[in-house]
């Protein structure tokens, strides 16, 4: 029988927390990218809408809180550890002060519901580089699998999109559609994992609840160049396509790519999205994220429990759970391999 083990790390995308941490942080966001200036700056204003304040930093702060709680209660009762992709606290001073709590064994959340580069691998790449970076000793640490298709995920998702329906006159939720919204990623990459295939069932899943309404995946907050391709349609063109179909009085958008009201839900949906829709006369109401839903935070539980008890590996839908183990070539970047040293 392996190790047990003795600790959970939440690995998140990290975002700065006042107005001088906005432009480095998105210089670790875009470092080796191919990003011109002025977009960084196009970006960058975004943050300062909100003061500079990402506020996905405090959304893991209050997650933590209510994993703790549902931890200490219900067990494993385990030490929690946090570590950001792009911001304090950095993944690798996150290891480093698990290697000398003596940490050995390590279960990774990563705060994405679906496979792709930036949402699997990446991650996993950012683990073992900052193992790296932290050396002999680093803690060993395994990633829970994605819960796309988990009823601790979906079961929230449908309670938020009945309370936003609700804000809609019962007459009206004949010409209510549903659209669901979630990062747009670029086609190589997406040709590379279950992105696509993982979303769709996520859309369809929740929907099952909501058997009169009309729903539309779409996608927002692409950030490549106009000659690259990327997963469409965007959002706003939808929307704009929807109110000259004048067919639909009202939408209620959910933005089930993302497990949290971080600041691309909350500008790119509430700001952009929303203004357009009050231009063009069409009610918008915002689904809420999972946030930290009591059915959320136990299905985290639920999913240690799998690694450390053989618990039960609960799904819904079609394809079943997803794989603890991600193979070899999972959720690839899409990006051409870059030449060997010397070659």
């Amino acid at each position: 029988m392996s190790e047990p083990y003795d600790a959970i790390l939440l690995v998140s995308f990290g975002g700065p927390e006042g107005p001088d941490d906005v432009m480095p942080f998105l210089e670790n966001v875009l470092r080796g990218k191919n990003v011109p200036r002025e977009r960084m700056l196009e970006v960058a204003e975004h943050y300062q809408h909100f003061g500079g304040v990402s506020p996905i930093n405090q959304q893991c702060r209050e997650l933590i809180a209510a994993l703790q709680r549902e931890l200490a209660v219900r067990g494993p009762d385990l030490p929690i550890y946090w570590g950001n992709r792009n911001w304090q606290p950095m993944l690798a001073d996150s290891l480093r002060q698990m290697k000398a709590d003596g940490v050995r064994r390590a279960l990774a959340f990563t705060t994405s519901a679906f496979s792709s580069y930036s949402g699997c691998r990446q991650y996993r790449e950012d683990i073992v580089r900052a193992q790296a970076e932290v050396g002999e000793g680093a803690p060993e640490v395994h990633k829970l699998r994605v819960f796309y298709n988990h009823p601790g995920y979906i079961s929230p998702l449908r309670e938020r999109i009945k309370s936003a329906l609700d804000q809609i006159p019962a007459e009206r939720h004949a010409t209510t559609q549903i659209v669901y919204t979630a990062h747009s990623i670029p086609n190589a990459m997406a040709a590379g994992c279950d992105y696509e295939k993982q979303l769709t069932e996520s859309c369809r899943l929740v929907s099952e609840a909501f058997a009169d309404q009309s729903w539309r995946l779409v996608y927002q907050s692409r950030s490549g160049p106009p000659t690259q391709p990327w997963l469409e349609p965007d959002i706003c063109d939808y929307l704009n396509e929807l109110h000259e179909s004048g067919e639909v009085t009202d939408v209620v958008v959910s933005p089930i790519g993302f497990i949290s009201d971080h600041l691309e839900v909350l500008f790119d949906l509430d700001t952009q999205a929303k203004d357009l829709c009050d231009r063009i006369g069409l009610n918008m109401i915002r689904a809420a994220t999972v946030g930290n839903h009591p059915q959320f935070i136990a299905m985290i539980r639920e999913l240690i429990r799998e690694r450390t008890n053989d618990a039960p590996r609960a799904c819904l839908g079609q394809y079943g759970p997803n794989h603890d183990d991600c193979p070899e070539d999972c959720c690839l970047s899409g990006r051409p391999a870059r030449p060997a040293p010397g070659a």
